[in-house]
Parts: C-alpha cells; structure tokens; sequence
C-alpha cells in the first residue's frame, strides 16, 4: 500500500526540532498481541502520584466545585490506575473528570482526559467522539490528535489515523507523536523506520522517569516482534534502570529471557511483573511459561486468576472481549462461546487485531473457510507478526493446503523463532 505522507514528515520534523517535549498524553493500549507499541496513556502531573492524588482530594473538598482540581485529579486517578493495575481508577476518573465537564461543558481537559479514559477501558467508538469533541474546542492541541488517531487504529481506519498522527507530528514533534509514527511504521511492516522514530521518542523522554523507561520497552517490543530478543533484553535493562521495578519491563523483559531459553529468568521477571501490577497478560503468560516448564498445576492457579481480574475490569467498564476470546481460545476454554464472544469483539474493534483473533476462533472450531477471509485481512497492512503468520499457516492446514501451512509456518519462525512459548512448538513439529 501507499506510505503515508507523514512517515516522513514527522521524522524530519524530529530531526530538527529545537526542543524535544512531551506533546500530550501517552496511552496504553492492550492489543491481543500484548501492548501496541506507540500507543499514547495517559500521564499525571510527574512525582508521587498518590501523594498528588490526596493534595488534590484535600483541596475539593473544601472546593468541590473547582474544575481544574477536579481535572488533575480525574488524570492522576489514570495514572494510579497504571501504576497500580487497579481498575476502580477509571471509575474514580470518570467521576471527576464527568462532574468536571458538569462545572464548564467545553472544559478541554475533561473532554480530552475521557477520551484517554475510553481508550484505556477499550471503548474505541466513544474515544474517537470524546477525541473529536476535544479537537473541535480546540483544534491546535496535539493531544485531542492523538486520542482521535489512536481510536481509529483500534477502529481499523488506518488511513484516516495516520493522516491523523501526520497532522499531530507537524503540529508538535515530540515523544507522543514520535511514539505514535514508530507503531503505525510498524503497523506497515517498516521495522527499521519504527525503530528509527521510536528512538526519537526516547531521546525526547529522558529524565522522565516512567515516560523514558515506557519508551525503551516499546523499542525491546520491536526487537522482540523480530526474534532480536538480546537487543530486546537490553532495551528492556534500560527501562528497568531508569524506573526500577517497572512492571511493563519486567514482562517484556520475562517474554524476551524465554525467546533466549532461559525459562528459569523468564518465570522470574514475569512473577516480579505480576507481584507488581498483576495484568491479565502478564498472568496469562506467567501460566504459560509454568505449563511450558512441566509445572500444570502451577499453570492452573494461574489461569484460574485471570477470570477474577477479568471480572474486576468489566465491573470497572473496561471492555475485554477481545482479550478473553483470545486467551480462552489459545487455552481449548468453550470454543463455541468463545467464538461468538470473538465475533462481537470484532464488530467493536474491527482492526487487524481482531481479524486475526476472529480468524484464529474460527479455525479452532472449525470454519476454516471464513477463518481464511479473515486473516488474509488481519495481514493486509503487512505488518511483520509471527503469530499472525502462525495463525495463517494453521489456517492453511485446516483447508487441507498443506504447501501453503509449510510455507506460512516456516514464516513465522524465520522472524520470531520463539514467537510464543505455547505455539512456537507446535510450528516446529508441524514442519517436521
């Protein structure tokens, strides 16, 4: 497909911009394939959030009705909900930034701040109506670009997003849309260029802490997504340097220690990881690396802990359909039902995401046709994902074209040979 003007737009930009800043809010995003690089969260005020977070409860409540308290606390609720893993955040964000738009209906920092809220519950339609509200109140903040261009990745409108991060990088080079430029390169299989921008983004964060150390991960997720998993390790040291105990480094760190084979690291970082924000992902993958290393029942304890935080999530509005459908159906856990909660997954975030989820689904129960139309469009933006190419090439086997599962198999292993500790093994002895 055609790249898009702002692939090269936004790196020249980097390149001679004066000043480095951090031009809006950074969230994070929960795709299926673990943690979309690039994709902005929400940040608060720097320093000691909790801190912060009661400094600005003592305030309201001698002043209820002060709007930009209530904005600040609304965004440092986001960012305890980060830092903690804890989803009743959101909620408490919700309610203040919601009460905030109450006192001034065109309050900027409220309207932008729910988008940021939607995004991260996974509310992808209401993100993109919140992010265009706060545009239209004020068109030349970079931000509202950001949130706008990141629901419409998740929406699977590639074309109008990057035209999106293009407007937002010319606007304000900076970290978010630096980061922004790496994961839509990526997105279009262009590696070394998303390499190239997110190291950008690094260098605008440094000695920011948290900002600089999620910068160095999402380069380690680039390595990794390549089988590059000791220029992965390293970015992930990095992080784990500059903000120790990092939970986000810890996984990522844990994920690229297994592709090296060290299983008895890996377990150790990703329970370190989970000890501190204990993410369905990082559960998942801590169950996986014990089912891999001969330890079921271990496994079990687990996997049996994900649906509790799962639970917990949705009773805190985030949506996690996508997310369930693709654990349950990795895991043989009610095929059929899962295949239906992938189906609505699907029309709430139609990306390549979710036509790769959808199309593995089918093929686990057996619709190896449809599941073939969707993952031919799971891969048409050529991004470079092994699983991706794993799930084709089962895809493949389930017609009967075996020529075509060899070749799909052999694919995902030439670029990750250890894309995943449960299906990279099945990939080698398919090919034997």
């Amino acid at each position: 497909m055609r790249r898009e003007r702002w692939i090269f737009v936004a790196v020249a930009a980097g390149l001679t911009a004066a000043a480095l800043t951090l031009g809006g809010v950074l969230h994070e995003s929960s795709s299926p394939a673990a943690a979309a690089p690039g994709s902005p969260v929400t940040r608060a005020t720097p320093g000691d959030t909790a801190a912060t977070v009661t400094q600005l409860q003592t305030k309201l409540r001698s002043n209820p009705d002060d709007a930009s308290a209530l904005d600040s606390l609304g965004l440092a609720y986001q960012q305890r909900a980060r830092e903690t893993g804890d989803p009743t955040y959101y909620t408490k964000s919700g309610e203040a930034l919601h009460k905030a738009l109450a006192l001034v209906p065109d309050d900027l920092v409220a309207t932008s701040g729910l988008g940021s809220l939607a995004l991260s519950r996974h509310r992808f339609r209401l993100a993109l109506v919140l992010g265009r509200r706060a545009r239209a109140i004020s068109p030349m903040t970079a931000r509202n670009y950001g949130v706008v261009g990141d629901a419409l990745v998740e929406l699977g409108r590639y074309h109008a997003a990057f035209r999106t991060f293009d407007t937002m990088a010319a606007m304000q080079p900076g970290l978010s849309s630096y980061a922004r430029v790496a994961h839509a390169r990526q997105l279009l299989g262009d590696v070394p260029g998303a390499i190239a921008a997110m190291r950008l983004a690094a260098d605008a964060a440094q000695g920011q802490g948290e900002a600089e150390a999620w910068t160095h991960v999402q380069l380690g997720l680039i390595y990794l997504s390549v089988g590059s998993y000791r220029a992965a390790a390293t970015e992930d040291r990095q992080a784990l340097y500059v903000f120790p105990d990092y939970a986000l480094a810890l996984d990522a760190l844990a994920r690229a220690e297994a592709g090296l084979g060290r299983y008895g690291q890996a377990l150790r970082h990703e329970q370190e990881a989970v000890n501190r924000i204990p993410l369905p992902q990082y559960v998942a993958t801590l169950g996986d690396l014990y089912a891999t290393t001969g330890r079921p029942r271990l496994a079990r304890k687990q996997y049996e802990l994900i649906g509790v935080i799962q639970r917990l999530l949705v009773a805190n509005g985030v949506k996690t359909d996508l997310e369930t459908a693709l654990f349950n159906v990795d895991h043989g856990i009610r095929l059929k039902a899962s295949l239906a909660l992938a189906r609505r997954a699907w029309h709430e975030r139609p990306s390549i995401d979710g036509d790769d989820v959808l199309a593995w689904a089918l093929e686990r129960t057996g619709h190896c046709g449809e599941a073939l139309r969707f993952s031919k469009r799971a891969l048409r933006l050529g991004t470079l994902d092994a699983l991706k190419y794993f799930h084709r090439g089962m895809i493949e086997g389930c017609l009967g074209h075996r020529e075509a599962q060899r070749a799909w198999l052999r694919r995902a292993l030439r670029l990750s040979p250890e894309f995943s500790v449960l299906w990279a093994p099945v990939a080698r002895r398919a090919l034997r």
